[in-house]
């Protein structure tokens, strides 16, 4: 090794970093700093909560579109305690989101476009943007694609670039299994994105079967200063949590709501760091979705803090409500 690259190293190391691990370098787009400013105020004043239509369901590949009669009831149901979306799908239904959503006076929406390689969901979603610039503080290209082995990292990478140059002034991400964005083949798609939307589950670690809630939400706060070290941006935990059930295999509403207790208190909102509360209802035909994990996955039902008929579990009671708008 020359001796130059030998000091820079060691030099690294005496600080604690990784060469191995070293940062992207960042994408930045002076036209969306307003906007990425906006998303941070919301990091901090808003309560996140992330959001499928009641009304949607998907079997067998094929989607159920929501009717915008339940997605207004939806949101009415969650407005008393959160006012910030964030959302999978652009269209399916999803249309009708930002112009309820705004209505209701909720603070602010992260667009998720499930497919960003389909022109008309992708032309959707921008749409949506341009007619709410105060309430949509970002759009989501996809949701684990890499996980699912549905594009190639740099296939992602370029068409995020490709919706940079398109609208530059709106905040962009994906979101992923945090473990690929530790990863170095990743930098380059890190370096595209605005703000981070990171996928921290602790039921899916090894060492959860036994473990506290608590210590759940202890390593979701580890996770997040992990990750932050090499984010060109905000970091938004997009989904974790504990769901409902099945019963029989240990889940409850009471370790639900305790682990959300003890990660309010781990990790309070900054400009920099949130979290979002994942997910707003239960939906019973996710049990038998296909995801990117093999086998049977029951409790892809019950990740809801409130349950398919929109009653709020017991995570949800110990939050304080939200100043409402006399309009509600």
């Amino acid at each position: 090794m020359p001796r130059l690259t030998l000091l820079l190293v060691l030099a690294l190391l005496s600080l604690g970093c990784d060469p191995a691990r070293a940062g992207p370098v960042c994408h930045r787009s002076a036209a969306a700093s307003a906007a990425l400013a906006r998303l941070q105020g919301a990091l901090v004043q808003a309560r996140f909560i992330t959001y499928q239509p009641t009304d949607l369901t998907v079997l067998n590949g094929q989607a159920h579109a929501a009717d915008p009669a339940s997605i207004r009831a939806d949101l009415i149901a969650l407005r008393p305690r959160f006012d910030a979306l964030i959302t999978y799908d652009a269209v399916h239904g999803a249309e009708a989101i930002p112009a309820l959503a705004a209505a209701l006076h909720f603070r602010a929406l992260i667009i998720g476009v499930w497919n960003p390689f389909d022109a008309a969901e992708l032309a959707a979603a921008l749409r949506a943007a341009r007619e709410h610039p105060r309430l949509v503080a970002g759009v989501s290209l996809g949701n684990e694609l890499l996980f699912r082995h549905a594009v190639t990292e740099a296939a992602l990478t370029a068409r995020i670039a490709q919706v940079h140059a398109s609208a530059p002034d709106l905040p962009l991400s994906t979101s992923e299994p945090f473990h690929l964005f530790e990863q170095p083949q990743t930098a380059a798609l890190r370096a595209q994105l605005d703000f981070l939307l990171p996928i921290v589950h602790p039921l899916f670690q090894p060492w959860y079967p036994g473990s506290a809630p608590r210590t759940g939400a202890q390593f979701v706060a580890n996770v997040t200063g992990d990750l932050a070290r090499d984010s060109c941006g905000p970091l938004l935990i997009k989904e974790s949590g504990e769901p409902t059930g099945p019963a029989a295999r240990g889940y409850s509403v009471q370790r639900q709501a305790a682990f959300w207790e003890a990660l309010r208190e781990l990790l309070p909102p900054t400009r920099d760091r949130a979290f979002a509360y994942f997910a707003a209802f239960d939906a019973p035909w996710r049990a038998t979705d296909a995801t990117g994990v093999p086998g049977p996955h029951p409790e892809e039902a019950y990740w809801g803090l409130f349950d398919a008929a929109r009653r709020p579990k017991a995570a949800v009671d110990q939050l304080p409500a939200l100043a409402q708008d006399a309009a509600h």
